[in-house]
């Protein structure tokens, strides 16, 4: 991977409030919209032409000629393929309590080197951190940090309780490499690996991974395809994801569901998605949390904590372990 060239004012590490200042600074606009790059998901990569490179992370299969980026806006075709033109690129790095990823039933009561770079590969109007998800390179101070240096780091926080790396704020895996290498080196000195990530992957590069991860907290942003195609993904995916998280015996899966006021606070949604999650395992942590006006969506109130609170008991039906956050 060539070398990346540091961008913006330096930014402040390992201070709790790091993260949070990343939530409330305010929206990125999507300066260069999103991206013209085609969606050939269901054509046959031989039918793209010699001058495109097709991206193999997610579903969009975004077909790119050289030098055009990705719809994530972290991922860039070079060289006849399409790599992660964010990797070691970091804008948020915050030793944080390994509950706010959230993590419940994950070494409760320790701490976790939580690090995100830019980009998504989906566009939820919701989104809590839009000044880096939705954001390209030049719209966001970022430093380069190499997968031994950020190992490095984390390890010399054990001595205040760290217990290893969560990738995590923006969309980890359209930086998968990142990922992969640095959680590699992490497993070699110890540490553990925490992946927040909204599952949209595909299964070729899910599998490449998953070994290095110890512990994920998937979003399942909805429970139908109506909700999907509001953020840009497809529930499929993010269903065989977990599926494929719950059955790897290293990794502890829990799953998070922001819930938004007329969009997927109904009853029967969740009760759907908690008796789907315990047809896995109905010892899965599942998480209800309260959506506040933010990013695009400010056309709807916060959701009423009380509404929070009765859908996690619609969800304890099926499910031992639900957790309501944000109220």
């Amino acid at each position: 991977m060539r070398a990346a060239k540091a961008s913006g004012a330096p930014l402040r590490y390992y201070g709790s409030k790091t993260a949070e200042a990343d939530e409330k600074r305010g929206v990125v606009e999507d300066t260069e919209g999103r991206v013209a790059a085609q969606d050939f998901s269901g054509e046959e990569a031989c039918g793209l032409g010699a001058d495109r490179a097709v991206c193999p992370i997610c579903p969009h299969a975004c077909a790119l000629v050289e030098g055009q980026t990705g719809l994530c806006r972290a991922r860039v075709a070079e060289g006849g393929e399409v790599v992660d033109a964010n990797y070691g690129r970091i804008t948020s790095l915050a030793l944080d309590p390994i509950e706010k990823k959230p993590l419940a039933r994950f070494r409760p009561g320790s701490k976790v080197l939580s690090v995100g770079s830019y980009g998504c590969n989906l566009r939820c109007p919701f989104c809590q951190n839009a000044s880096i998800a939705c954001a390209g390179e030049r719209d966001v101070p970022w430093r380069e940090i190499a997968p031994a240096e950020l190992v490095d780091a984390a390890a010399s926080l054990v001595t205040e309780g760290n217990i290893g790396l969560a990738f995590t704020y923006n969309e980890p895996l359209v930086g998968l490499e990142f990922v992969r290498d640095t959680a590699r080196l992490a497993h070699e000195r110890g540490l553990v690996n925490v992946l927040v990530s909204n599952g949209y992957v595909n299964d070729g590069p899910l599998h490449e991974v998953a070994p290095f991860i110890d512990a994920a907290n998937i979003d399942l942003k909805g429970f139908t395809q109506s909700f999907y195609d509001l953020v840009g993904g497809d529930l499929a995916t993010v269903k065989h994801t977990i599926e494929v998280l719950a059955a790897t015996p290293s990794c502890h899966l829990e799953v998070t569901t922001l819930v938004i006021p007329g969009l997927n606070d109904s009853d029967q949604e969740i009760a759907e998605a908690a008796q789907w999650l315990a047809s896995l395992d109905p010892s899965t942590p599942y998480h209800l949390t309260r959506f506040f006006p933010c990013h695009r969506l400010t056309d709807r109130p916060a959701t009423p904590p009380e509404t929070v609170h009765h859908l996690a008991n619609v969800a304890r039906r099926y499910l031992k372990h639900v957790y309501v956050g944000n109220c």
